[in-house]
């Protein structure tokens, strides 16, 4: 049968099966399924709340004390869901070899939670599951805070230097972080098929690397509800609920 009579899923299990080498980039259509909300979709969460900036998260109290609210009320939503059938069958390709890296958008930790190892995630927009000291980098756990924060009012500091920590999420008007994007860009050149994950692909830098993928020479391949304005660049597009077909083409042994 020819590749062009093939089904979707079944092209995509076959483009699978021929690399050496995959790097998956997800974003928030991996998580959705999770309960995730996304961020910009009706409904999402920036129609719901105002986005801090991170300006003004580091000059102004009132900010840092809502942003802090924000994480200890879970009005986010972006953390305390289970991984669902799309995130487990990435997990195996990692696990199989297949895959040498998953490149995220996201930042709910689900990867990670599905039995990635933390080495073999790239997080370009930082994670939602714990903070960090905006001065010296030192990792803190929400549950430090909690207690000081929701019974005294106390707003995070670092217990190092004193100095403001933040939920290691990046903010709007924040750097992008140098080393994961570093990375990210040597695993998107050595890649053979960059399999897109449940990203509209509208949010730069990050949405570049489909296409520097396609151009250094790897097959491009988008799983998407949506239609996406790099679709025109894959070898293959499947419109379509990311578990149900990742479930489907990379299934449990």
């Amino acid at each position: 049968m020819s590749a062009s009579t093939l089904s979707p899923r079944a092209r995509l299990a076959e483009m699978i099966r021929d690399a050496r080498r995959i790097v998956v980039f997800t974003g928030a259509g991996v998580s959705t399924e999770s309960g995730i909300p996304d961020f910009r979709s009706p409904g999402g969460v920036w129609s719901k709340m105002k986005p801090i900036y991170f300006q003004d998260f580091v000059a102004r109290e009132d900010q840092r004390r809502e942003a802090w609210n924000r994480v200890f009320s879970g009005t986010a939503g972006w953390t305390g869901r289970a991984p669902n059938a799309g995130h487990f069958a990435v997990a195996r390709l990692v696990a199989q070899g297949k895959a040498s890296t998953v490149i995220t958008q996201n930042v709910d930790n689900l990867h990670q939670d599905s039995g990635i190892p933390a080495s073999q995630v790239i997080e370009l927009h930082g994670n939602a599951s714990y903070a960090t000291c905006l001065s010296c980098g030192l990792r803190h756990e929400f549950d430090e805070f909690r207690e000081g924060f929701l019974e005294r009012g106390e707003i995070p500091v670092c217990r190092d230097c004193g100095e403001i920590v933040k939920s290691a999420t990046i903010s709007f008007g924040q750097s992008m972080p140098e080393g994961p994007m570093e990375r990210a860009r040597e695993e998107t050149l050595a890649a053979d098929l960059f399999l897109v994950l449940g990203s509209s692909l509208v949010v730069y830098p990050a949405a570049g690397f489909p296409t520097m993928a396609k151009e250094a020479g790897a097959k491009l391949v988008i799983v998407n509800r949506e239609a996406t304005d790099q679709d025109p660049l894959a070898d293959l597009v499947v419109h379509d609920e990311i578990g149900p077909v990742m479930a489907a083409v990379v299934p449990a042994s």
